[in-house]
C-alpha cells in the first residue's frame, strides 16, 4: 500500500510511474483542498479534477488543467455578456459578509461567475455541477468524491483531504485574496507577505485520510506552502506522517524551482526557497529523492535521478527511485 499526497501537479505526475510498480488498488492519493473555490455558486476543486482527469484518462496535460478538448462556449458566451453589460472582469471575490453564508464548505472561497478569472469548460463544469448538487443532497466532499471518481473509471483511491472548508489565502502588497485569485488571476506577479490557511485550525482530516496515512507515504514535487501546507496544517496530519515512512521528491534543484510559486512563497513564509528548505519544511520525511544536479547533503537518506518528469518513463523512473529511498528508511 502507498498513499501520495497530492497538490498542482507534481504529484499526479507520478501516478503513471506509481502504477508501473504498486497496484492501482493499493494506493491512495490524498488531494489538497486549500485550492478549492466556489465559482458562480459552483464548487470547484482543482487538485481533485487533476486526478479525476488524470486517472480517468482525458486530462489536458498540456495545461495540466481542465479535460483535453473540452469546449468554452459556456466561458466565451459569460465573457460576451459581461464585456456587453460594462461588468467587471477578473478575480470577483464576494464581500465578507457573504463568505460565510450558503453552503459551509465554500466558506473564504467564494467568487462571482461573471466574467469567469478561471477557465472553465463545458464538460468540466458538469462535473462541477454534479459534484456541488451532489454536496447540496447531503454527501459529504469525501463521498462525492467517490461517486465521482467511480464516473470516471478511477482506479485508485482518491480522497479529500478533509470534509471541512478549508481556504488558501495569500496576504499580498494588494490585500488579501485567495490563492487562485493571486496565482491564476494575477499570474503570481504580485508580491506575497504571508500565507493563511483559513479554517485549518476547525477542520479535521477525516477517519479515512488518518488511515491512509498508516501507509508509507510519498510527496511528490509539490509546493510545500499551498500545495501540501494545507494538509500539514490540519491536526493530526503531522503527527501521523512522523509515525510512518515518508519519501518526498523536491520540486527544487537546490535552490531552482522546477514551476510554479513556490520560491516566491516558501520566501514569503520565512522558509529559504531551495531544497534545504524543503527538507527544513519537512521534519517528519525519512528520505528524499532530489535530481542528479543537486548537490543539496541532507541529514537523511538521499537517492538520486533525474526528477523531471514529461513522459510516462520518467514517471516510472522517478518512481523508482522512491521505492528505493523507502527501502532505505
Amino acid at each position: 500500500m502507498r498513499t501520495l499526497l497530492a497538490g498542482g501537479t507534481g504529484t499526479p505526475k507520478l501516478l503513471a510511474g506509481a502504477k508501473a510498480h504498486v497496484d492501482p488498488a493499493e494506493l491512495t492519493v490524498v488531494g489538497n483542498t486549500g485550492d478549492d473555490v466556489e465559482l458562480g455558486g459552483l464548487l470547484v476543486c482543482p487538485d481533485l479534477d487533476t486526478v479525476l482527469f488524470h486517472e480517468g484518462g482525458m486530462l489536458d496535460t498540456d495545461r495540466w488543467w481542465g479535460i483535453d478538448g473540452d469546449s468554452h462556449e459556456t466561458t466565451a458566451e459569460l465573457h460576451r455578456l459581461a464585456d456587453a453589460a460594462g461588468l467587471d472582469d477578473g478575480p470577483q471575490f464576494l464581500p465578507d459578509d457573504k463568505q460565510t453564508t450558503g453552503r459551509e464548505i465554500a466558506r473564504w472561497r467564494r467568487f462571482s461567475g461573471i466574467a469567469e478569472f478561471m477557465t472553465i469548460g463545458d464538460r468540466d463544469r458538469a462535473v462541477h455541477i454534479t459534484r456541488t448538487s451532489l454536496l447540496d443532497e447531503g454527501h459529504s466532499l469525501t463521498e462525492t468524491t467517490a461517486i465521482l471518481a467511480d464516473a470516471f473509471g478511477v482506479e485508485v483511491t482518491l480522497l479529500p483531504m478533509s470534509d471541512d472548508p478549508v481556504a488558501s489565502l495569500i496576504h499580498t502588497d494588494s490585500g488579501l485574496m485567495h490563492f487562485q485569485a493571486y496565482w491564476v488571476g494575477h499570474r503570481g506577479d504580485v508580491a506575497v507577505n504571508d500565507v493563511e490557511f483559513r479554517g485549518a485550525d476547525d477542520a479535521e482530516p477525516t477517519d479515512d485520510v488518518l488511515d491512509a496515512l498508516d501507509n508509507p507515504v510519498v510527496i511528490g514535487p509539490s509546493n510545500p506552502v499551498t500545495s501540501i501546507g494545507p494538509m500539514l496544517a490540519l491536526d493530526g496530519v503531522e503527527a501521523a506522517l512522523d509515525e510512518t515512512d515518508v519519501v518526498a521528491v523536491s520540486p527544487f534543484i537546490e535552490d531552482r524551482v522546477f514551476s510554479g510559486p513556490a520560491a516566491d512563497l516558501m520566501a514569503a513564509t520565512g522558509r529559504e526557497p531551495s531544497t534545504q528548505g524543503v527538507a527544513d519544511a519537512y521534519p517528519f520525511v525519512d528520505a528524499f529523492v532530489l535530481d542528479t544536479d543537486d548537490e543539496t547533503e541532507l541529514d537523511r537518506p538521499v537517492v538520486r535521478t533525474d526528477t523531471a518528469i514529461e513522459t510516462v518513463a520518467d514517471s516510472e523512473r522517478v518512481f523508482a527511485a522512491i521505492q528505493e529511498a523507502l527501502a532505505r528508511v
